[in-house]
């Protein structure tokens, strides 16, 4: 079998598998920047994207295959997918990397209750590592001499160092598509884990993130955490000094696809479901839009304060405003994420309870995931509300203005991603700070027509600057 000379690692495949009940295998293809990317370096590069099984479908589809899936269900991808045993996946997955790691970056922490780090914990730590090195080593019989591998995201946080070991011949880059959390929060973690995890991306050439901030975060880190000699500046950038190596932080700020989502947003399916929304809204009404998972970071529920507030403030947008919220359930085999979304689900409905009107319902909460219906609301919004906690991007505030018919105020909050690019052209929020929100949205449904339209036209501009083919070329390139 042909040695890879690209390696790209991440938990979530290009591909996904259902089983039916005869027993066929139906595949479904996946979409988003590392699909993209890795069709930008051509079927006949030597590329192979290493994955996990992620259910039922996965595994029986591992079984079938052997050691690659069939290159007609991956859209001509060579794919490694890793069955790795459930109870490992699941505490290394659901246990660590989205209850732990995910929580610490995105500052989620109720500290006075959690987070508690006893047995258990060490038990799903193994876990961790049990499926990282599940990874090094699948790479690692995959790789060429010299070959360049991209590993991808918190999940594969370990890989690198692995790597460094068994394969000291590659060529091995870090992204990272989150933020980083600050030095004090980052020391939550366990002494002796927070040192393995910055040790594990050290372990590679290159650590990158999609902004400078997170970047300098981890370079701090590496300071505070490991004693590391961190170089600032200078004609290579920045570059972390530990053990005798140095390895060179990038950023890669991952933008919208604008070719695709235009001419996906005008697709038939599309202007059914605009023309549904048109008819749900009624005349002549404004709207405010959020499209999110029930994610916690999301922030969905003080978004909803907030338009409680707007409503409270100034009733004269009683009847002519309707906040449309897509808030499409994450991560419900948690409790808490079943928690929040039930949360959002109550507010909404007070909210409607204590406003709404024989023909006005203000909030339009939907609950079902339909990428469709989502494009539609783009085109359609006036206001974009996008206020999460933390985010290491946020590709929504950098989608709606790629679509949007007329014109979106967005309203951004200054802890996303998106902020250092979309700054200058939002209305920049304090995303814990409700009232706030609520003038902001105030502000941004005032808006002139004129200035909104130019405010879109800029905001598209520096939205698509880094597309999901350039920003996946540029960590290759980097290497």
């Amino acid at each position: 079998m042909q040695e890879a000379r690209i390696v790209v690692a991440s938990n979530r495949g290009p591909v996904s598998y259902k089983l039916t009940d005869d027993g066929r295998l139906t595949a479904g293809r996946g979409g988003g920047g590392l699909v993209s990317g890795l069709s930008a370096v051509g079927r006949d590069a030597s590329a192979v994207w290493v994955c996990a099984a992620l259910g039922d479908g996965d595994r029986e589809a591992v079984r079938r295959a052997g050691r690659r899936l069939d290159t007609g269900d991956t859209g001509g991808h060579r794919v490694r997918m890793l069955d790795i045993d459930q109870d490992t996946f699941a505490a290394a997955y659901n246990g660590i990397a989205n209850s732990v790691l995910w929580f610490v970056h995105h500052l989620l922490y109720e500290t006075p209750l959690a987070p508690v780090f006893d047995a258990e914990f060490r038990r799903q730590w193994a876990a961790y590592e049990a499926y990282n090195a599940a990874f090094a080593d699948a790479i690692a019989e995959e790789a060429a001499q010299g070959a360049a591998v991209l590993v991808q995201d918190y999940h594969l946080a370990l890989v690198p160092g692995l790597l460094r070991k068994s394969r000291p011949d590659l060529r091995v880059g870090h992204f990272q598509h989150t933020p980083w959390a600050p030095p004090d929060y980052y020391r939550l973690l366990p002494d002796d884990v927070a040192e393995q995890v910055l040790r594990g991306m050290l372990g590679g050439d290159r650590a990158a993130f999609l902004t400078e901030r997170w970047a300098d975060a981890f370079a701090d880190c590496c300071e505070r955490v490991l004693g590391a000699e961190v170089v600032r500046g200078g004609t290579g950038g920045t570059a972390v000094l530990f053990e005798g190596r140095s390895v060179r932080l990038g950023v890669h700020g991952l933008g919208a696809d604008a070719e695709f989502l235009r001419e996906r947003a005008h697709r038939p399916d599309v202007e059914e479901r605009l023309a549904a929304l048109r008819e749900q809204l009624g005349p002549d009404r404004r709207t405010i839009v959020r499209v999110d998972r029930t994610e916690l970071s999301k922030n969905i529920v003080r978004g909803l304060h907030a338009y409680r507030r707007l409503l409270e403030e100034h009733p004269e947008w009683h009847g002519k405003v309707v906040h449309i919220a897509f808030a499409y359930p994450s991560r419900q085999d948690l409790r808490v994420y079943r928690d929040y979304t039930a949360e959002v689900a109550r507010v909404a409905r007070d909210i409607n309870a204590t406003f709404g009107t024989a023909d006005w319902e203000p909030v339009a909460l939907h609950v079902k995931d339909d990428f469709a219906r989502s494009l539609a609301a783009y085109r359609l919004a006036d206001v974009a509300l996008v206020n999460p906690i933390r985010d290491g991007m946020n590709l929504v505030a950098k989608e709606v203005p790629v679509v949007s018919d007329h014109g979106c105020a967005l309203v951004l909050s200054r802890e996303a991603g998106a902020v250092a690019e979309l700054g200058p052209d939002a209305l920049v929020v304090n995303p814990y700070d409700v009232e706030a929100t609520a003038a902001a949205l105030h502000a941004a449904l005032l808006m002139p027509p004129g200035e909104r339209a130019a405010r879109t036209s800029r905001l598209a501009a520096a939205a698509t600057a880094l597309p999901p083919e350039r920003w996946f070329l540029a960590q290759l390139e980097a290497l």
